[in-house]
């Protein structure tokens, strides 16, 4: 059943949820920094490429490679808004914090919607249980990504769908063209719920343009940017048995539907999840079909109101429930390891400040977010290499044997102290080498 258009009640609670999200996505991210716990890959990619538009330069992200454009990655020119609040605060806190409001904001819709349909206690709760999800807690949890920006455009675009505002819903999918090639098949799926709503000459053309964008940026504007000539993500979307990773894959689903009780399963709504779950499941990268990382985060705010929209009235409250025990259960699945001791945190800090302001540097991806903001960060162990020679390198022991075995890095950082560089610090925790 739809939503129709009224009055809210008690108007305040949704902001209120979106407020106490806010805190601890603020908290939760910032702390994992701090305490040394996020990396380059990708917080660091990413504070490279907002600090290169808060100077005005094309967004470059040495950690992906020397001088290496960024949107030949994926595109996402959406992050250039960034970078007026980057000016004035040059750190990947700045990130961080950002992506925190721009997901707690996604509560809002989702909780007024639910106020309205199960009233104003298990609205709230409702709303908690979307804001504490799986989707949104491990996209906080794994530094910061552009599809921050999609969840709330989301969340707007589903709530207008359900009061049957369809223009305001098209108006805020549209900007999902920005966030990433792939969300635009999202935007085609929109066109189609329209026209099975008799929204027929709209629902169209929405959809054309959503697979027409979708084709022309993954068949000609990345390939033009990318230093290869190609899409990067192309040979990932091979085409491997269903059963392939099928403990993974089952995990995600039961992890996307499980929270609201599989309540929007009938609905018509969850077709734009279609597009999301269809590349990733049909992939043949075996990290695109779990429930990790950051991919569940644009599935949450369709999968949450399409509950809310479902006609099986009878699921609504057992689906409230179900969200609020889920975010419970994954809020203490998801607390990390340990964190480095403060000795150790301490020893960390005082090895980065000996290497000064505006110095190239290869960095490990622990460290490198700890340098972005002030230095030219290149990403060891893949550099330096024949073609780089930076003024530091920086790393923490014990190695991690990603994206190449201990072994051969250890093998390279010997040679590399042969050949031209110097221990600075060499301790069981952290290396410096400084170019003779």
């Amino acid at each position: 059943m739809l939503l129709a258009p009224r009055a809210l009640r008690a108007p305040t609670v949704p902001v209120i949820v979106a407020a106490a999200a806010f805190v601890g996505y603020a908290v939760w991210s910032l702390l994992l920094h701090h305490v040394w716990l996020a990396t380059g890959y990708d917080l660091g990619i990413f504070e490279q490429a907002v600090r290169s538009y808060a100077h005005g330069h094309w967004p470059v992200a040495d950690l992906k490679g020397p001088d290496f454009p960024l949107l030949g990655d994926h595109f996402h020119p959406v992050l250039a808004v960034l970078a007026p609040l980057y000016r004035l605060w040059p750190s990947p806190d700045t990130l961080l914090l950002s992506q925190a409001a721009l997901l707690a904001v996604s509560a809002i819709p989702v909780t007024r919607c639910a106020i309205e349909r199960l009233g104003g206690g298990p609205g709230a709760a409702f709303g908690t249980g979307y804001a504490f999800s799986s989707g949104l807690l491990n996209a906080v949890t794994f530094d910061f990504h552009e599809i921050c920006f999609a969840v709330p455009l989301l969340a707007f675009s589903v709530e207008r769908l359900l009061r049957r505002e369809w223009r305001a819903a098209v108006v805020f999918a549209a900007p999902l063209v920005l966030v990433k090639e792939d969300l635009p098949l999202t935007l085609a799926a929109l066109g189609i719920y329209l026209v099975w709503q008799g929204q027929r000459r709209l629902g169209w053309v929405v959809c054309v343009c959503g697979l027409a964008c979708t084709a022309v940026l993954t068949g000609l504007v990345l390939p033009a940017l990318n230093p290869d000539g190609h899409y990067a993500f192309a040979g990932r979307m091979g085409t491997p048995a269903l059963t392939d990773g099928l403990g993974p894959k089952l995990m995600t689903l039961l992890l996307t539907f499980g929270p609201t009780a599989f309540a929007g399963v009938r609905s018509r709504v969850s077709i734009l999840l279609v597009p999301t779950l269809a590349w990733r499941l049909l992939s043949s990268y075996p990290n695109y079909w779990g429930p990790g990382y950051h991919y569940n985060a644009v599935l949450m705010p369709i999968v949450f109101l399409a509950a809310l929209g479902s006609s099986a009235e009878r699921l609504r409250r057992p689906a409230t429930v179900c969200a609020v025990l889920t975010s419970v259960v994954v809020c203490g699945a998801l607390l990390p390891g340990a964190p480095p001791p403060a000795t150790e945190r301490a020893a960390l800090a005082a090895a980065l400040a000996s290497i000064p302001d505006g110095a190239t540097v290869a960095a490990g991806s622990q460290v490198a977010p700890h340098l972005t903001s002030r230095c030219r960060v290149l990403f060891f162990p893949e550099q330096p290499d024949a073609s780089t020679s930076p003024e530091w390198i920086v790393t923490t022991r014990p190695l991690i044997a990603w994206p190449i075995p201990v072994a051969a890095q250890e093998r390279r950082l010997r040679e590399l102290r042969q050949e031209r560089y110097v221990a600075v610090i060499d301790t069981e925790k952290v290396l410096v080498l400084h170019r003779r």
